[in-house]
């Protein structure tokens, strides 16, 4: 118009009424999305393996696989943080599974869409256009194809670069001080919670192993997961453990929020998924000194557990038992879990396929309930296996569950 112009044709759009929004991590910016969707008659899919269907439901939203979402979307925008997992999430495959003509939007984090395949899908029309406020190296390079594709519009990275969220930060952080100095709460500390040097010293190794615990038991657990139960045992009864009853949940979020949750604001986070979390504090005798349990419950009621204590002077974090089996080995490094038929030779089986793989063996745990039924075996290793080894140990035909677990 600027240029003496009247293109009608070109510039003609397409509305969001009625048309169906997939949104990538349901998390609190992914939920403010669904609800301004709403307000315009858009229909919410929405994927977050982590989120509880009952919060889904509450938020009236549909709670779908991604496959689902990428097929039955016009628009999708990603909500996610960047992580192991998501990395890459939305690739080659994810845009040929898409209707043609999708609208791809990424104000999260770059590197969770995959640029080189969202280029290639913009110039076929598989993708009818993008808005990308994130990149995978930023600042984007001055020669990068995505400057130059008429159907792509590109900000530097200011999802945040408001006056008002400018001015809103600097009147929290006004406040929040206020509160504490006039012996208020602490909101928003991104520190452990404050405890006095004495008992620093006596749960200092138990932050640690809570924060390994938390980390085991999601890895081996489902992904939707309705409760997260803490159990406590021994001295550890008679201490005030929020210090690590927060460790565990923050080990429990860390592959699904990365770096961002912390010790305070991982309360906060399991919540928005709609985990609910207990902690109690047992009174019976747990056969070790000091124990700490750590169960994730399903929907359905499924559970998926693992323990651990301290052993010896140096105070060394111990897995004591997982899924209910009594398994013993040290808490570092890398694991490889698994379930399977009990039966002679599978140990021997198990090592030669981690041999041909140049994995070696540094520490290993068995353990049955009963001669024939099914053993578990708990092995740290010093490499993680290559996918080809893990596959050949997935599809074993003894082998009922395999988990490698990165602590």
């Amino acid at each position: 118009m600027k240029a003496g112009h009247w293109d009608r044709k070109t510039f003609s759009g397409i509305e969001l009424f009625r048309k169906t929004l997939g949104i990538v991590g349901l998390g609190r910016i992914g939920s403010e999305v669904a609800k301004r969707a709403q307000a315009f008659g858009m229909r919410v899919l929405a994927f977050d393996p982590y989120l509880a269907p009952s919060r889904a439901k509450a938020m009236q939203v549909e709670g779908v696989t991604l496959d689902e979402l990428l097929q039955q979307s016009d628009y999708i925008t990603v909500h996610m943080p960047m992580t192991d997992d998501t990395k890459y999430m939305i690739d080659e495959a994810a845009f040929a599974k898409c209707k043609k003509g999708v609208r791809v939007f990424n104000c999260a984090r770059g590197g969770i869409i995959k640029e080189s395949a969202l280029i290639a899908a913009l110039k076929t029309g598989q993708v009818a256009a993008a808005g990308l406020d994130v990149f995978e190296d930023e600042p984007l390079a001055k020669d990068s194809e995505l400057r130059t594709l008429p159907n792509v519009v590109l900000t530097p990275h200011l999802g945040a670069s408001t006056a008002e969220a400018q001015e809103s930060v600097g009147i929290e952080i006004a406040e929040q001080i206020a509160d504490v100095l006039n012996g208020g709460v602490i909101r928003n500390a991104v520190n452990v919670p404050s405890i006095d040097a004495a008992t620093m010293r006596v749960l200092g190794p138990y932050i640690d192993l809570g924060t390994k615990l938390g980390t085991l038991v999601q890895q081996i657990a489902p992904q939707q997961i309705s409760m997260l139960s803490i159990t406590y045992w021994g001295r550890l009864v008679d201490l005030e453990v929020n210090a690590v009853t927060r460790s565990i949940e923050r080990g429990f979020l860390r592959r699904i929020a990365g770096d961002d949750v912390n010790f305070v604001n991982a309360p906060a986070r399991l919540e928005r998924l709609g985990i609910r979390a207990q902690v109690v504090k047992a009174t019976n005798d747990s056969g070790y000194t000091d124990l700490i349990q750590v169960e994730a419950i399903t929907p359905d009621g499924a559970k998926f557990s693992a323990a651990g204590t301290l052993i010896g002077k140096s105070n060394e974090p111990r897995i004591v038992n997982v899924n209910g089996r009594e398994v013993e080995v040290l808490a570092e490094g890398k694991l490889l879990v698994l379930e399977n038929v009990d039966r002679p030779g599978m140990v021997g089986e198990v090592g030669t396929i981690l041999g041909r793989d140049k994995v070696n063996i540094a520490d290993m745990s068995l353990s049955r309930l009963t001669p024939g039924s099914t053993a578990y075996m708990v092995v740290r290793v010093d490499s993680e296996p290559s996918e080809a080894a893990r596959q050949e140990i997935k599809g074993h035909p003894a082998i009922k569950l395999a988990k490698f677990v990165q602590l």
